[in-house]
């Protein structure tokens, strides 16, 4: 619970600076929308040897606040679809057997982007990311021959897993005009996100990519 409210405390306090922010006409204070396509995976643990990254997505909203003539501070309210996937094929009196398995965690995630403006269209950035799990779902379909024998979609115990997810993220974006750009995120994991673990811990890892545009 303090971690929520603190992460929460955080995305607050941002949003509330960026109203308070003084606005020019050359540095305003913006704010927008951005979504786009996860490529998620789990660290490789010695029972998760065979598992692959995971396409997913992410959608949310943003302040970009300018604190001096290169660098403003971009924090975020975002959706992210997370997890990973491993796929087992074998063949059997002449069949092909397949077995699709995907683990889906979705997040409510709060990065702060540090940016700096290397170009006038183009920013690089760093910062923390703070995230809630709000749902853990498991996927489990099988096949043969290329058609589906069997597709089940199961809930995960929350209570297996740990609510608060902490990572790093480093990124890079360009805007091709005033309002819309090209967005480009890797974001590294640095909390276990299963509970009461005993083995080695298991990290959220997601490189995203997606549009961002800004409302002027």
């Amino acid at each position: 619970m303090k971690k929520l409210i603190l992460g929460l405390a955080v995305t607050a306090g941002s949003l509330a600076f960026a109203q308070q922010t003084p606005t020019t006409s050359s540095n305003p204070v913006t704010f927008g929308v951005k979504g786009g396509m996860n490529v998620s995976s789990l660290s490789k643990t010695e029972g998760l040897d065979d598992t692959k990254s995971k396409i997913g997505f992410n959608a949310g909203v943003f302040a970009n606040i300018p604190v001096a003539s290169n660098f403003s501070v971009q924090p975020e309210v975002i959706y992210n679809d997370l997890g990973a996937k491993s796929t087992r094929k074998y063949s059997a009196l002449g069949n092909e057997y397949r077995a699709d398995y995907s683990t889906n965690l979705g997040y409510i995630a709060v990065p702060v982007m540090f940016q700096y403006n290397a170009l006038p269209n183009l920013y690089l950035e760093a910062g923390p990311e703070f995230g809630f799990m709000v749902s853990a779902k498991d996927k489990f379909k099988t096949s043969t021959n290329g058609n589906t024998d069997s597709s089940t979609t199961s809930t995960l115990n929350k209570d297996d897993f740990q609510t608060f997810n902490f990572g790093i993220g480093i990124g890079a974006g360009y805007y091709f005009t005033d309002n819309l750009g090209i967005t480009a995120r890797y974001t590294a994991g640095l909390t276990d996100i299963l509970k009461n673990n005993n083995g080695d811990a298991v990290k959220n890892n997601v490189f995203q990519v997606g549009l961002a545009y800004k409302f002027k």
